[in-house]
């Protein structure tokens, strides 16, 4: 039985600054039948304030503390190692990592940096990880769905700098099986009490079963017609969108109206 719920943001909530349609009401239904939620993603061009901001300006009712971000884990990653990081990140994400020791750096974090992605600063941070840095990486998801249409995630990149360098990243974000275990912990609950709903096939769902997850992948964002086939295992749920995705929550956790 579902007991705790873990949601994609972007592609599954909504699309650049636009709510999924249904969407704002399929988040206020499981808050209404108490189950518990946390909001997981892997965006890293925005601060946790920010995206709680625009999320309120869609019409979401989201506490800021239920929002977990990639950034977020990376930040308390480099705390924990007491690592001093090259930020090869988005501007906006610059004022995430205040007060952390950035003077000769020992590893090198990549975000979805856009376009900071610049032959300079991947040359920057080349250099670095060829002198023994540790590459640390938000995620490694290679596209998204944006304003427009589908957009290069940091993905391609810290591939670039792993062959390069010839050196392996430790993802922070999804799909790390820490970073949903952290969110879980959040939660007080077992893998195998709870679901990820999530647009990508890789990231969210089949990292999420092979973590102990159930999975329910929706036919929204970034997903084309047969990602399902990206997925291993056999025992995760589609869903058209998010609101097809809840009807199946609150039917498994016992708590359809």
């Amino acid at each position: 039985m579902i007991k705790g719920v873990l949601l994609d943001l972007s592609g599954t909530l909504h699309v650049a600054d636009a709510p999924i349609p249904g969407a704002v009401l399929a988040v206020g239904r499981l808050e209404a039948a108490g189950l518990p939620l946390r909001f997981v993603t892997n965006t890293s061009r925005k601060t946790r304030a920010t995206l709680h901001a625009e999320l309120c300006r869609m019409g979401f009712e989201i506490p800021l503390q239920h929002i977990f971000t990639a950034p977020l884990a990376a930040r308390r990653f480099l705390e924990r190692h007491r690592l001093r990081p090259y930020l090869l990140v988005h501007p906006n994400l610059v004022a995430e990592y205040q007060g952390l020791d950035r003077e000769n750096p020992d590893a090198v974090l990549v975000g979805d940096a856009e376009d900071d992605f610049s032959y300079l600063k991947m040359n920057e941070a080349f250099r670095l990880l060829k002198g023994g840095a540790r590459l640390l990486a938000t995620g490694r998801t290679r596209y998204f769905e944006g304003d427009g249409g589908l957009q290069l995630d940091a993905g391609p990149y810290v591939a670039a700098l792993e062959y390069a360098a010839q050196t392996n990243a430790e993802v922070l974000g999804k799909p790390s099986a820490d970073f949903f275990l952290v969110a879980l912990a959040e939660l007080g609950m077992l893998p195998s009490e709870c679901v990820m709903i999530g647009d990508d096939a890789e990231s969210d769902i089949a990292a999420a079963l092979a973590t102990g997850l159930q999975g329910i992948l929706v036919q929204t964002g970034k997903y084309r017609q047969g990602d399902e086939a990206k997925i291993p295992r056999g025992d995760f749920l589609l869903a058209k969108d998010i609101t097809a995705a809840v009807e199946k929550v609150l039917s498994l956790s016992g708590r359809a109206r």
